[in-house]
């Protein structure tokens, strides 16, 4: 079992905007940064502050261990959010993101009382319907980073790289563990609106299986497809954030409202 370690330094605001009526905490994929985050500052309202997650074992992170499981991971996590929480905010996550912070929703509803007013779901099945696929994240390392290949996520360059390898290949093997030995557990269906985007041509996630988050709220349910594989969220960004911005325009008219 992982110590739980409370992840201050995960949680950061690049660039303040007090005057921002929501928050939107964005939580990267399997071997993601807030790196990723950083071409939406300029792209989505004026009205929302943009924190970007930085998970242990990357970026600013990069000297911390990697959490290989979920449970430890979000309770780290969630006294770290608690200071940042005092105004409206809502979770966007892609792939492990999505699936990260779907279940810290639940656990500040459950130790906290608190919510946010919008789940972002983006390119992660629902949580109730089981992974059919092979876990990955023991393979032995050629196999590892052929089926990383696979993914399209790594670019290729990366992949070939023998010494960045090395470095990320502890990482990546650590959030691969957090999806594959992550089992479900049903709680109170959330009462927040929940939006899914998902691609077209991902063979990873199904229309059917983002459909899927519709169970998860009592609340109202969008989804919204774009062309491209899993990381239709970097080839379809500019898509995406349009969209992104029209939901984000509407809430926060409905809060000052």
């Amino acid at each position: 079992m992982q110590p739980i370690q409370v992840l201050h330094s995960s949680v950061t605001c690049l660039y303040p905007n007090p005057h921002a009526s929501l928050r939107l905490f964005c939580f990267p994929y399997a071997g993601g940064s807030s790196l990723m985050f950083r071409p939406w500052l300029k792209s989505l309202p004026t009205t929302v502050e943009i924190f970007p997650i930085e998970l242990p074992g990357r970026g600013m992170q990069i000297k911390l261990a990697p959490f290989s499981r979920l449970e430890p991971l979000i309770k780290g996590l969630a006294p770290a959010l608690l200071p940042n929480l005092k105004k409206p905010f809502a979770f966007f996550g892609h792939s492990m993101g999505a699936l990260v912070s779907f279940e810290l929703i639940r656990l500040l509803r459950r130790e906290y009382g608190i919510s946010p007013v919008h789940l972002f779901i983006s390119g992660r099945r629902a949580p109730q319907i089981p992974d059919l696929d092979p876990p990955i994240h023991a393979l032995p390392e050629a196999e590892f980073i052929e089926e990383l290949g696979r993914l399209n996520g790594t670019p290729k360059a990366v992949l070939e790289n023998a010494e960045l390898m090395e470095l990320l290949i502890p990482m990546l093997r650590a959030d691969f563990a957090v999806l594959e030995t992550y089992v479900y557990t049903p709680e109170p269906t959330l009462n927040i609106p929940i939006t899914t985007f998902g691609g077209l041509q991902d063979s990873k996630v199904s229309v059917d299986q983002l459909q899927g988050w519709q169970e998860q709220t009592h609340s109202t349910f969008c989804q919204q497809m774009f062309p491209g594989d899993h990381f239709f969220l970097h080839s379809a960004q500019s898509s995406l954030l349009q969209s992104l911005s029209q939901k984000l325009n509407y809430i926060t008219s409905e809060i000052s409202g």
